[in-house]
Formats: structure tokens, sequence, C-alpha cells
């Protein structure tokens, strides 16, 4: 593990296959790789060397946008030269979110922990006490109070694939994810596979009632006026995680109604 690294990735609760479509839709290229009762999910490239974010805001980024509309929680994690950090995103709920710099200092929401175990199904005293812990200053620096809270997560059913691990660089982490069992590479392959895999992802998750009829409509219009704003404020910020964030929510948006009309002639 090197300190002066530079990494991150996603991890979603939900198996691959519930993961793959929304995860298309982000048109960026990522490693999909089960972890468990996880996914795992890393950057094939370094976007955040393009523009003015850090990993860590690009990957929230990612996480928030996959994490709209799912019935499973996504967590990111980022690490960079000591410190580090996560966010977790479930649904449309408020993100909680801590991080920890290089001499081990915290940072975050008062209740990001306790917000954690409730979403994840932890125990609301024994891990929660676990977790709590890693809020108390200390000589450990990010990095290893992030390698804390991975393992208090395999209680949850995580367990990464061999050199997944925080702390490690992007391109080590990248080449683990390659060779990882089950492993497969996830990138934009035009509009035609992204109606199918959103098709795949409304009727597949919590909101399949609603991919016809007026509530359909309403919704897809909505995420259409929370997109287009969205996506121009990422452009001006050069911000390729909220950027993707925009375009997923206004292909969702423009899909689901374009599919209630497609339905409703049929």
């Amino acid at each position: 593990m090197s300190r002066s690294a530079t990494g991150g990735m996603l991890l979603c609760r939900a198996e691959p296959r519930a993961v793959r479509p929304p995860a298309h839709l982000l048109r960026v290229r990522l490693l999909l790789a089960p972890a468990g009762e996880w996914t795992a999910l890393v950057p094939e490239d370094k976007p955040w060397l393009k523009g003015e974010e850090t990993v860590a805001e690009t990957l929230s980024g990612w996480g928030s946008a996959l994490a709209i509309g799912a019935h499973w929680p996504v967590l990111s994690l980022g690490w960079d030269g000591g410190r580090a950090g996560f966010a977790l995103f479930s649904g449309f709920r408020r993100t909680a979110s801590y991080a920890w710099d290089a001499a081990g200092r915290p940072s975050g929401e008062p209740d990001a922990m306790r917000a954690l175990a409730a979403r994840l199904g932890l125990d609301p005293v024994l891990d929660l006490e676990d977790l709590e812990r890693l809020t108390r200053p200390g000589v450990e620096d990010g990095e290893t109070r992030l390698l804390r809270l991975i393992a208090l997560l395999t209680r949850a059913g995580l367990a990464l694939p061999p050199g997944l691990s925080p702390g490690e660089p992007a391109d080590r982490l990248r080449a683990s994810a390659r060779v990882a069992p089950g492993a497969e590479a996830v990138q934009w392959s035009g509009w035609r596979d992204a109606v199918r895999a959103e098709l795949d992802a409304v009727e597949g998750g919590p909101l399949g009632p609603w991919v016809r009829g007026p509530k359909a409509r309403l919704l897809g219009a909505a995420q259409v006026a929370a997109g287009a704003p969205l996506l121009a404020w990422a452009a001006r910020r050069r911000s390729p995680g909220w950027a993707a964030a925009g375009a997923l929510l206004m292909a969702q948006g423009g899909l689901s109604i374009a599919h209630d009309r497609v339905r409703a002639r049929r």
C-alpha cells in the first residue's frame, strides 16, 4: 500500500445483473466484479485528472447517479495521499459521508456512521459501536480507517476480490479488477443498448409500476428537468462525475417517456 496513492471504487449492495444496466448508462468505462453479496465497480480511466474534481468528488457523482431509482445502496470510496473517505447513496435519501486526513483527523456528518449502519442493515449496537470508533481522533491515517471500515462491512456480506483494497494505486486496482473471478468490462455501447439497459433497470427495480401511465410520464419529466441544469452546471465546473449524473438523469427521463409512449401504442 502506498501512502501517496490515488484511487477509488464504487460498492453496490446488489448482484452484478442488477448493477450492470444502470452502470452502462453512466457512459464511462468501468470494470465490474462480484464481491460477495455486493458488486464492485472500478474505473478503467482516471477522469479526475482531466477536470477540477478530486477522485472522491468524481466517484460521488457516479454513486449518486447509480443510486437514483435503485432499491440498493451505493458506497463510493476514494483515497488520495493518505486522505480517504466514503459517501453512501440510497435513492433520494440524504447522502451520508465521512473522511479522514493523512494524520487521521476525522471530518464529516455526525450521523454518518449511524446512517451507514441503518441503511446497510448492520447491528445497531455492536457494529455501530465499532463504526463510531472510526470517528475518534487517533494515529491511523485515512486509508487505514477505510480498511477497517471494509473489514466491518464483511458482516454485511462484502467480500472484495484480492487486490481490491483501499489505498492501492488506481492502476493496480484496475489490474486486480480485470483478473477478479466473474469480472467484466462495462462501457457505453450506443443508444440501442442504452434503451435495453434502461428498461431492464426500471422494470427490474422498485419503479417497475412507474414504467407506464401518468406516473411514468411525471417521473420522466422530473428526471429530465433535474438532469438538464445539473449537466450544464457540471460542464461549467468541468466535473465528469456530476456530468455523468446529469446525463444519466436525462437519459432515464427521456427513455421512460419514450417507453411509456411505445407501450401505449401497443
